[in-house]
Formats: C-alpha cells, sequence, structure tokens
C-alpha cells in the first residue's frame, strides 16, 4: 500500500484498496491477539513454577523434556544403542549363514540381504556396505 502500486489478489481479484486495507487491518490484529494469547499462557506456566520454561536471549525457550536437556540425550542414546543391539543380535546368525556360504566381502552380504529380502534396521529395503560393517562390528565389540 505504501508504495501506490496497483495490487491484484489471486483468490480475491475484486478486492479493492479498501478491501486489501481492511483484511490486513484483522490479520494484524489477529497476529497481535496470537502473541498476546501465547505470552500469557507461558507466563502461567512459568507462574506455575514450570522448570522448562526459561528466558534466554530475550526469547522465552521452551523444552517438552527434562529441564537439563543433556538428560534426554542420554536416555535417548541407550534406547537407540539398545535397539540396535537387538537388532544386530538379530542378524548376525543370518550373517555369519551368509558368511559360511563364502560371500565374505561386505558387498556380497548387502546383495544377499536384499536378494532374501531382509528389511533393514528401520525397515528399508537397500542394505548398504555400512550397515552390514556396524552389525559385525557389534559381534567383535560384544565378545570383548
Amino acid at each position: 500500500m505504501e508504495s501506490k502500486v496497483n495490487f491484484v489478489c489471486c483468490d480475491n481479484p475484486h478486492a479493492n484498496k479498501l478491501t486489501i486495507h481492511v483484511l490486513a487491518a484483522v490479520a494484524e490484529h489477529e497476529r497481535d491477539m496470537i502473541s498476546a494469547r501465547t505470552s500469557a499462557a507461558l507466563q502461567a506456566k512459568k507462574a506455575q513454577g514450570c522448570p522448562w520454561i526459561s528466558r534466554k536471549s530475550g526469547r522465552t525457550v521452551v523444552r517438552l523434556g527434562a529441564p537439563d536437556p543433556s538428560v534426554g540425550a542420554a536416555a535417548g542414546r541407550q534406547v537407540l544403542q539398545k535397539q540396535a543391539d537387538e537388532f544386530a543380535a538379530k542378524m548376525l546368525p543370518i550373517i555369519d549363514a551368509i558368511r559360511s556360504r563364502g560371500l565374505t566381502t561386505l558387498a556380497a552380504i548387502a546383495d544377499e540381504l536384499m536378494r532374501q529380502k531382509w528389511p533393514t534396521a528401520r525397515g528399508g529395503e537397500v542394505w548398504t556396505l555400512m550397515a552390514v560393517s556396524n552389525i559385525l562390528k557389534r559381534k567383535r565389540t560384544s565378545h570383548d
């Protein structure tokens, strides 16, 4: 509006300067109301003693987990490691059987796992050399 350029709105082609001005004012008001509601809700949570709300560099930061993010990260790592260990334990006998047939390279093992349609740890169909290598490394470290 400040540039004095004629404006055509694709989803409202009959809108004139007044209509656009009113719609912009309503949108700005709604933005301010959303901001006020969000700020009030965060202040209420903070007043209740919610430890996950803090002020950093002028912004309100809301943590969705533990107050100390390293606690959540450590717990997440433990869960992922347990899942990887369980998957490796399931796949190692299959890989050992493939290796006993003379297919000993990572590429040959990956190809055979795909040929037999074994899903990867994330349910995919494509086995990478690194995925096979990681499972074999887990075998070595579990026996140390």
